[in-house]
């Protein structure tokens, strides 16, 4: 088992628990990060003034002269949260107009920006193109529609080389603007703020729960003061109005609790919006959609539902809710469809022997639109960086290359997975983040195939075949500290992008057969009872194997865990969650990175 401190550097210093999960995640002021207020939201007018006024006109003005608007909408969380943010925002300044004089489009796929859909909007009479998420640097695109007589306002936070000549930009990335950890959702929100104020109305604010939907479903990091407020402001009960967020937090409660936290939508909530975009039928991506806008979301329309009678109905919302676990459903099942053909050939193709698993497919064997889905099971899985590529050929010039997912395994140190790709010569693109990201290899020749491999094996030759976790704290079986635990444990609503759940490692703690209890139902549950019970370490889902392993303990174990409460009848007992362990043969007493004084 592979592990060490994430930081040694607060040994000498006199700080609590919080105090040091959080700096090791890089917050100085840990007391204002717990607890944030609207001063560390930034002004509009940080995107600039000019830019912003451009914009509000060219949208005011649209209006009021009834010409007609087309929203765009992206194909994933925070395009989907961008675009319905909008629309129900202006619905509130215009319901008429939204209702009559505009219109939005949704892509077949996973597309983005303009690519599919700027020919239509050429030949139609729609004036102003609203692109939130997306379209910053579709360039020529842009100019087309100008040419034609179209606008173009663009609420995007993606890099792009420049500012478009030919659209009204607003993107944090090409501002002054202070956080660059603000995804469109947050950029579209900030632009209503500032319709709000030339308009002398409040109504921005009521759609919080769409901008901290979009911001974990864009995985956007918590580090950002701005950012880590406005989700936890979105996830305020009283502040969850939207029809399908409402909804789903209602049907999963039992899970997500009184309170969402950023985990919890992160689980239970965008990844059925991602499942619609990725597997959804365009009825049912459409019905889904309007569950997000408050003045369609109620409406009644034709049953679906399994066993309907012939006239009945049911409300937008209703159905988009079903739908979206339905298509879950189906994606999870072509997601376990796709796995099972990927391990016959790790086996068949022995691609174990390499320090990637690099699957070169041919058409149509893994749906493009799941392969990114999985590629994460494989990574994680198998425990090293995963390559999901299908064999494609360019018409023009009839060559071959392979296109897909790639992704990259922080755990095990290597954490520029998509630079070392694009450094080799045979890599045609490698676009996106460091460990997600669209990779397509030349194959014209197998050598090309072969020097990715070759050169892969080698630029990763130190990468480690185990996870590698980075530990809070380490402790000996005499530091193992219970209001430690308890402290840590209390800091579950603020796990999410870079702000990873703590590891704690506990070193050599002595097991004997009657500290444990298995209980055995649905699944074998460990629970041991340490330290005179003042704490407890807990494990699900034990094998046959692990039963018989415990029921005779008598050995010392060094062990990965979460923190955790149990409350039980008004009791609150400290408990630890493994996640990783391994049975030392002789109980030895280690030196901590910490000290016990809590």
């Amino acid at each position: 088992m592979n592990y060490k401190a994430i930081s040694t550097r607060y040994l000498n210093q006199i700080l609590t628990p919080k105090e040091v999960v959080f700096r090791n995640r890089g917050i100085k002021d840990v007391k204002k990060y717990l607890s944030t207020t609207d001063e560390v939201v930034n002004s509009p007018e940080a995107f600039g003034k000019d830019t912003l006024n451009a914009a509000a006109s060219a949208l005011v003005s649209t209006i009021n002269n009834n010409k007609k608007m087309i929203v765009v909408v992206d194909s994933d969380v925070d395009g989907w949260t961008s675009a319905a943010l909008l629309l129900n925002y202006l619905y509130d300044l215009f319901p008429s107009y939204i209702t009559n004089s505009s219109s939005y489009f949704m892509h077949e796929g996973k597309q983005h920006g303009l690519n599919d859909c700027y020919l239509s909007i050429l030949d139609s009479d729609v004036h102003l193109v609203v692109l939130p998420d997306s379209s910053s640097n579709d360039y020529s695109y842009h100019k087309m529609l100008k040419d034609n007589g179209k606008q173009i306002i663009i609420l995007d936070h993606h890099e792009a080389k420049k500012i478009s000549d030919d659209a009204i930009v607003i993107n944090n990335q090409l501002s002054n603007y202070p956080n660059k950890f603000l995804s469109g959702v947050g950029v579209v929100w900030q632009f209503c703020r500032y319709l709000d104020k030339l308009l002398g109305v409040e109504y921005a604010d009521s759609y919080i729960d769409l901008v901290a939907l979009g911001l974990i479903g864009d995985m956007m990091s918590l580090t950002s003061f701005e950012t880590k407020h406005l989700i936890q402001k979105g996830l305020e009960p009283d502040n969850i109005k939207n029809p399908f967020i409402y909804e789903m937090w209602q049907s999963n409660y039992f899970k997500l609790g009184e309170h969402m936290t950023p985990m919890g939508e992160a689980f239970y909530i965008a990844p059925f919006i991602n499942a619609m975009v990725r597997s959804g039928t365009k009825e049912e991506k459409i019905v889904l959609f309007e569950s997000l806008l408050k003045y369609r979301a109620f409406e009644k329309i034709p049953s679906t539902k399994r066993g309907h009678k012939i006239g009945e109905v049911e409300q937008v919302v209703t159905q988009g809710v079903r739908n979206s676990k339905n298509v879950k459903n189906r994606q999870t099942k072509a997601q376990e469809a796709g796995l099972l053909l990927l391990e016959k050939k790790i086996k068949e193709q022995d691609l174990m022997k390499h320090k990637i698993l690099l699957f070169l497919l041919e058409p149509n064997e893994i749906d493009r639109n799941i392969a990114g889905l999985v590629a994460n099971q494989i990574m994680s899985k198998y425990q090293r960086p995963c390559c999901i590529l299908t064999k494609v050929r360019n018409p023009d010039s009839n060559e071959f290359s392979y296109q897909g997912s790639a992704r990259g395994y922080d755990k095990s140190g290597i954490t520029n997975f998509k630079d070392i790709c694009a450094s080799i010569s045979s890599v045609i693109f490698a676009e996106g983040h460091q460990g997600a990201f669209g990779l397509g290899i030349s194959a014209n020749d197998t050598k090309e195939i072969e020097e990715f491999l070759e050169q892969t094996d080698k630029k990763l030759a130190s990468m480690s075949s185990e996870p590698l976790y980075l530990a809070d704290f380490i402790w000996n079986e005499v530091q193992v500290s219970p209001s430690a635990i308890l402290d840590i444990a209390e800091l579950n609503t603020y796990w999410g992008k870079d702000m990873d759940e703590p590891f704690i490692v506990v070193e050599d703690l002595n097991i004997f057969s009657e500290m444990v209890t298995i209980y055995r139902k649905k699944t074998n549950t460990l629970k041991i009872s340490a330290n005179g019970g003042q704490y407890e370490i807990i494990k699900f889902n034990l094998t046959d194997e692990e039963v018989s392993l415990f029921e005779k303990a008598n050995f010392s174990m060094t062990f990965v865990a979460y923190c955790r409460s149990n409350d039980f009848c008004g009791k609150v007992t400290p408990q630890l969650e493994i996640v990783d362990y391994e049975v030392t043969e002789k109980t030895k007493m280690k030196n901590s990175y910490w000290i016990n004084r809590y």
